[in-house]
């Protein structure tokens, strides 16, 4: 019987770990290597081996409704987008409000994780740690793998012919923490993503001029919306997503391009996906830099000289002092002795991104190795739940063969969503594969039940955003403050905005969302063409 469970890291993934093992009454033990929690989102001035690493004006780009545990609300005076240190002063909320820093061994790195002897019947593990020079060495009935993917930066020189011979500075975007060395330089920045964009746009206030170069293009959202609304409490909605699947994919399409077009128009500024499915990036000061002339966007570059870039349209950019790829990381778990994990747009050895098919007994999962198209930490809390109710006997897992029909069949569905790109295993609608885990858990949200007995909260859960708080209205982990929390999430979002109250303010429940007008005139259209 699962009992003592080993915790890799104490970001967010790791901390809500140590959680969802209380919660289902298993003894968790927390390694953390350096000397606080936080992971990802406690900013240092110099780049930590081992920890991810981020730039010092990183805001987040989900809001703070959306990106909350499921039983704990952000404080309604922080605001609705969050710096990096409120994200780190939530967590230590969190840590505090469940008690759990007495689980948590700081400087202590686990250097390895290995199968028992007789693994084969019992599941265990062999952990051995390092603290101060000083090995130990635990057994384990099961392992929880929270470190992230953010350590092992990428850096494709292979595909830059003449890289090696650019004189000027070459990092990656892991090791930028502020512009203040590229006063008055031309930088080029090499990638498309969020970190990639936020670094043009922070650069192009302080160099000389700042290129980004894009292989595929990219759709750009702002973190404002309809209203004034948060964008991802807008778009993140069952209702949306459900109008989308009815939709025949190449209506779809379109519809998304619409809907991702709506601020812009993305061909005139060089940014137009090729794959119109694409999961955009936010942004709210890229396009305005690009017709400053601050930025100018190129394509994928063809090879580099020793001052200057020459990019695949024959176009040249001379006098270039320094390139900094935003061009994502590699997953790498140098700790991990038995199997490897390898995870691209053809490999994806983990069964819904969480347990791995090659390893007999299902006690070790990975947290957090998943990009939703939302809001990660609710996500990483949810499979927490689901790996400890397995760890623990309280749901169980398909036979092999079942969990790698089913990758397959996952691989081929986001292949014609999002293209094939190398994170493409990662890549999810959120809402989809909440529920998902949710089915697994045994708490989804029932809406017919919420329809016949409690409407107002059954049209908030169908039509308003889908909050974590859903999660937590029926079924193992039930908290009984979820019903007020989602009915109360519109205050908490729009009160920190509310410092000069000019008129008496509208109630942003009542106001249905231009999109959801859209969809559901799509889907009249789209049942109109599949009749």
């Amino acid at each position: 019987m699962v009992k003592r469970v080993a915790i890799v890291g104490a970001g967010c993934s790791g901390l809500t770990a140590i959680k969802c093992c209380l919660e289902e009454g298993l003894e968790p033990t927390c390694f953390e290597r350096s000397e606080d929690i936080g992971g990802l989102w406690r900013f240092t001035n110099n780049t930590e081996e081992g920890r991810g690493s981020i730039y010092k004006s990183v805001v987040t780009n989900t809001s703070k409704e959306m990106m909350c545990f499921s039983d704990f609300p952000m404080p309604e005076e922080f605001p609705t987008y969050l710096h990096h240190s409120k994200v780190l002063e939530y967590l230590h909320l969190y840590v505090e409000h469940f008690s759990l820093i007495k689980y948590i061994h700081f400087q202590t790195e686990v250097c390895s994780v290995r199968k028992h002897p007789d693994f084969n019947s019992t599941g265990l593990w062999d952990v051995v740690t390092q603290k101060q020079g000083e090995k130990t060495v635990a057994i384990f009935d099961a392992v929880l793998i929270c470190n992230g993917h953010f350590t092992d930066p990428c850096l494709p020189f292979e595909c830059f012919p003449g890289i090696n011979n650019f004189k000027g500075s070459i990092i990656h975007s892991r090791t930028y923490k502020t512009p203040d060395s590229y006063n008055g330089k031309t930088v080029l920045v090499v990638g498309i993503g969020n970190s990639a964009a936020d670094l043009a746009v922070e650069l192009a206030h302080i160099a000389k001029q700042v290129f980004l170069s894009t292989r595929e293009g990219s759709w750009v959202l702002s973190r404002i919306s309809h209203n004034g609304f948060p964008v991802d409490m807008v778009l993140s909605r069952r209702f949306t997503l459900l109008g989308v699947h009815l939709l025949p994919k190449k209506l779809a399409a379109m519809l998304n391009e619409k809907l991702m077009s709506r601020w812009f128009n993305h061909a005139n500024y060089g940014l137009e996906p090729k794959n119109r499915m694409k999961i955009p990036i936010v942004n709210d000061y890229l396009p305005s830099q690009i017709l400053q002339g601050a930025i100018k966007v190129k394509p994928n570059i063809k090879e580099f000289t020793e001052t200057s870039a020459i990019f695949e349209d024959g176009t040249v950019v001379d006098n270039l002092d320094a390139v900094i790829f935003a061009t994502g990381y590699n997953m790498t778990f140098p700790f991990l002795n038995d199997f490897s994990l390898e995870m691209d747009e053809s490999n994806a050895p983990l069964y819904k991104n969480v347990f791995p098919v090659q390893v007999e007994k299902p006690t070790i999962a990975f947290l957090g190795l998943i990009q939703p198209l939302g809001p990660i930490m609710p996500t990483v809390e949810l499979q927490a739940r689901w790996a400890t109710r397995v760890f623990k006997g309280e749901a169980h897992l398909p036979p092999k063969r079942k969990m790698e029909k089913y990758i397959i069949r996952s691989m081929k569905t986001k292949s014609k969503w999002f293209g094939i790109t190398k994170s493409l295993s990662l890549q999810t609608h959120y809402i989809d594969y909440v529920n998902e885990l949710s089915v697994e858990i045994g708490n989804c949200p029932n809406l017919m039940y919420l329809f016949l007995t409690d409407p107002k909260l059954a049209w908030e859960v169908a039509f308003g955003p889908c909050t974590p708080f859903q999660h937590r209205l029926s079924g193992p982990g039930k908290w009984q403050g979820a019903r007020k929390a989602i009915l109360t999430q519109w205050e908490r979002t729009l009160k920190p905005n509310r410092t000069r109250i000019v008129q008496k303010n509208q109630d942003a429940m009542q106001r249905l969302p231009y999109n959801l007008i859209l969809i559901l005139s799509a889907i009249i259209v789209g049942i109109w063409f599949r009749s």
